[in-house]
């Protein structure tokens, strides 16, 4: 007969002080989410009241839920239910959080080309004495042309236009043709790539986790989100809307507020963009926030 396996974690420690967070840090697993079977990663903890250790194997284990289901916030709670349910008398606290890409097929602007975007995405929950809360977290790419330096490029124009054809009589074939040539287009106005990341707390009746309404409402209000597949036809498209959407962060993130006021099923939120600038070797960043405390 096999003697029974030791269990050196029921065995009480000298020290037997409660912990905040025990868990397991960069475990791989797969999500289903909008259709997509994705890879993920999940960290998961509870909190330790009492004992020397708790058992890792079980949240491990519990992860298992999320595999073949539609994530979403009761199959997140579900699982940190599990979390408490498999540590009675030990955990009163359960914590996930989960972290992977969204890939959304992209139409280019002008042509019949399409492309995958990968959207950065977290989940994070925790559940305490019934009381659950979650947290979805998106970025968002997108270009954003500084307005000062489109006035001073416009200027430069103007100062060449007059240097070129100072009083002399204008024809329209002359003009155009000056417009179309690299002389009359002494400056351009710089751009850069620039990311928006996006914290929601869902309300605590939420069914679903609205990932790609965040993402379609973002990329509508910023107007600009970056291409995959393009043509010159859809790469002229870019460089007039991005000539019509002169933004600086600050712009961005009043844009992004707005859209999260009307983004229903939020209880709070909080955004921040980064412009990574050309002009400086550094970036230009703006935030808001609305009832954010970190959780």
């Amino acid at each position: 007969m096999n003697a029974p396996l030791p269990d050196i974690a029921a065995h009480t420690a000298a020290d037997h002080s409660p912990l905040e967070w025990v868990g397991m840090h960069d475990i791989a697993l797969p999500l289903q989410l909008h259709g997509q079977r994705l890879g993920a990663r999940a960290d998961a903890g509870v909190s330790l009241k009492q004992g020397r250790g708790i058992h890792m194997s079980r949240l491990y284990l519990a992860l298992q839920h999320l595999e073949s289901q539609e994530l979403s916030p009761p199959l997140v709670r579900q699982v940190l239910q599990a979390f408490l349910d498999s540590h009675l008398e030990l955990s009163d606290c359960a914590y996930l959080r989960l972290r992977g890409e969204a890939l959304l097929n992209r139409p280019a602007l002008i042509s019949p080309l399409s492309g995958w975007k990968a959207y950065p995405f977290e989940v994070r929950a925790h559940l305490d004495a019934n009381v659950f809360h979650v947290e979805l977290q998106v970025q968002i790419d997108y270009s954003s042309t500084c307005p000062c330096s489109a006035a001073l490029a416009r200027q430069l124009i103007q100062q060449q236009f007059a240097a070129d054809f100072g009083d002399q009589p204008l024809s329209h074939d002359a003009v155009l043709a000056w417009l179309g040539s690299t002389q009359g287009q002494p400056a351009t106005p710089h751009s850069q790539r620039s990311r928006a990341t996006l914290q929601v707390r869902l309300d605590t009746q939420a069914m679903a986790l609205p990932l790609l309404e965040l993402i379609e409402r973002a990329e509508r209000v910023l107007g600009t989100a970056v291409q995959t597949a393009v043509k010159r036809a859809d790469e002229q498209a870019f460089a007039l809307a991005n000539g019509q959407n002169l933004m600086f962060c600050e712009d961005a993130a009043r844009r992004l507020h707005g859209a999260l006021l009307r983004q229903p099923g939020l209880s709070a939120f909080h955004l921040r963009v980064v412009h990574a600038e050309s002009l400086h070797a550094h970036d230009a960043v703006a935030a808001s926030s609305l009832n954010w405390s970190p959780a």
